[in-house]
């Protein structure tokens, strides 16, 4: 995959967790009960499956533990089979962690977040490493996974705040990074289509913390760009806040679409209205 600049989010896990403390650290406990927009799980679930988030990447890449219970014969190479060992791997943490109180939870959150902010930061940016599945199947640089863990973070982090009603991280040094990190999703969705060389796609998003990238069809794969050469053969324009959700799968395509603006190939707009920027 052909990279724009770096997403650099290091700075952003200490504040991010900081807010998010301090948000639930204030809530009743009633509100700890809030359904959220992931099906099925409460302010506390959610909380709880950040948690374990933590603790997933502190073992795993900082302490080189790996769990003896990862079935020997699934094959993760396959997209059905990785969302589905993910989404069970973290229904069962959820569920065996219910006994853990609000109070306690909070105090691991603190705990872990500060050693996450600290593995982070210790690592090379610029040095390759593991796959960003969603943006495809090669290894890919230390800051592209740096980002996807905080955009993992800040999403739900605004899942929480959505439940409670409180106002998101929505201003641009926490939201752009974000979009910039989800827009590696774009030459994945268009994937599969055969297109003619040079074909373009571009997607504008709106907002402060918007952008406007497009994706060219090169001889081998399509690659991503910030400067359109040519005048796209398709266009998709939303605003942040449909964005960001709609490559989350907090909203759905027919949600979406009366918000968004589509102009030229409509098979091709379609395909970024797929874009997915998580497992899922």
């Amino acid at each position: 995959m052909q990279y724009l600049h770096p997403v650099i989010t290091v700075e952003l896990f200490p504040e991010e967790r900081l807010a998010l403390l301090h948000l639930l650290n204030a809530l009743p406990d009633e509100q700890w009960a809030n359904p959220t927009v992931c099906p099925g799980w409460s302010v506390h679930d959610l909380a709880l499956h950040l948690l374990g988030d933590d603790i997933g990447i502190i073992s795993a890449r900082r302490d080189g533990y790996r769990e003896l219970r990862t079935p020997a014969n699934l094959d993760l190479s396959q997209w059905a089979n990785l969302v589905a060992y993910i989404n069970q791997h973290n229904e069962q943490w959820v569920q065996a962690m219910q006994r853990i109180s609000p109070r306690l939870l909070c105090e691991f959150l603190q705990m872990t977040g500060e050693a996450i902010a600290r593995h982070f930061a210790q690592l090379d940016q610029f040095a390759i490493g593991v796959p960003v599945h969603w943006a495809g199947p090669d290894p890919a640089p230390v800051w592209l996974d740096t980002a996807r863990e905080y955009t993992e973070r800040w999403v739900h982090q605004q899942h929480i705040r959505d439940a409670v009603e409180q106002p998101g991280l929505k201003e641009r040094r926490w939201l752009a990074p974000v979009l910039e990190t989800f827009v590696y999703a774009l030459p994945q969705a268009l994937r599969q289509v055969n297109s003619p060389l040079d074909t373009t796609v571009q997607l504008v998003v709106t907002g402060d913390a918007g952008g406007t990238w497009s994706a060219v069809r090169t001889d081998q794969a399509w690659a991503l760009s910030t400067e359109a050469a040519r005048e796209p053969d398709a266009r998709v324009t939303m605003d942040q806040e449909i964005a960001w959700r709609l490559f989350t799968k907090g909203l759905s395509k027919d949600e979406a679409l009366p918000h968004i603006g589509l102009e030229g190939n409509s098979v091709l707009a379609d395909k970024v209205l797929d874009m997915v920027s998580i497992i899922a």
